[in-house]
């Protein structure tokens, strides 16, 4: 088993439940204790059956709940270091269990294996992850101003994406609540994705792996569904499973990776490898191939 749920994204707040067969991680923890408890209810999860809280950067959007939450059940929380002394500093969960990774380092949890990297946005030192367990792997890119090479080297081969479509671009420049100052920074290489950034980045990598994409951080003021979604159409990305989350309602639950039938003969077999890594079967094929016709030239 490898689910994932988003329990809200937008504006106000982003959180995110990852389960395995041997563990529950949430991804940010950007809504009061109250509201994480209640959501995590919905899916029949008790708040301390979690595992770990996994933080992508410090903002209130992904970290309000943190404080509250952690001192209540104790679950270990972590981030890099940065992130842990800006969170700290403002003396939220400053008795909780942190560990500590350094950007672009890789660890374990149960079974889950996580990677970080960094992403252009302006925090201390925010991260996107790769979670993996088994044969699925789930990217996670809530906040980033732009998609550098990195960024898109690290989730080329996930399942599932999870991407910030932050704001229409016309809507935003339109928006009267916002001083040119904050539209500035949106719009910055530091900022949000637009959603016409976001599908261009998905456009970029989907490939062989990308099975699913599901569209987050959706401004209130700026956004709207239709909007994202059609921007995703447009480029022609209709032929993935999209799925925009929303902020006041919890997600259904996504399976992550291919799900795999039971091996009866060779034929099986070859199928499973295929599904398993369809890039690395094709190669191997013609590397096969062309061995085959090497040893009928050899023979000659």
């Amino acid at each position: 088993m490898f689910e994932l749920a988003i329990l809200g994204s937008g504006s106000a707040g982003n959180s995110a439940l990852i389960t395995t067969e041997n563990c529950r991680i949430l991804v940010d923890i950007g809504f009061s204790a109250r509201q994480i408890c209640q959501r995590l209810g919905a899916l029949g999860v008790a708040p301390d059956s979690l595992d770990a809280i996994l933080l992508t950067h410090e903002h209130g959007d992904h970290t309000a709940g943190l404080d509250v939450f952690s001192r209540k059940f104790k679950i270990p929380i972590y981030c890099n270091g940065l992130t842990a002394e800006a969170l700290r500093g403002q003396g939220v969960a400053t008795n909780a269990p942190w560990t500590i990774f350094c950007t672009g380092s890789s660890f374990t949890i149960r079974d889950l294996d996580v990677q970080t990297f960094y992403v252009p946005h302006d925090a201390v030192d925010p991260v996107g992850f790769i979670a993996s367990s088994g044969y699925g792997s789930i990217g996670f890119l809530t906040d980033l101003g732009f998609a550098t090479k990195l960024v898109q080297e690290r989730v080329r081969e996930v399942h599932t994406l999870v991407v910030e479509t932050n704001h229409d671009e016309r809507k935003l420049q339109d928006d009267q609540k916002r001083p040119w100052s904050v539209k500035q920074r949106i719009l910055s290489r530091h900022g949000h994705l637009s959603n016409h950034a976001a599908a261009t980045l998905v456009a970029n990598i989907a490939g062989d792996y990308l099975e699913r994409v599901i569209l987050g951080h959706l401004s209130r003021d700026c956004n709207t569904q239709e909007l994202a979604l059609g921007e995703m159409e447009r480029l022609g990305l209709d032929r993935l499973e999209l799925f925009c989350a929303q902020q006041h309602e919890v997600s259904p639950r996504f399976s992550i990776g291919r799900t795999l039938p039971e091996i009866t003969d060779q034929d099986d077999l070859t199928k499973i490898a295929e599904q398993v890594d369809p890039v690395a079967y094709h190669q191997g094929k013609q590397y096969h191939a062309q061995y085959t016709l090497n040893l009928q030239w050899d023979a000659i």
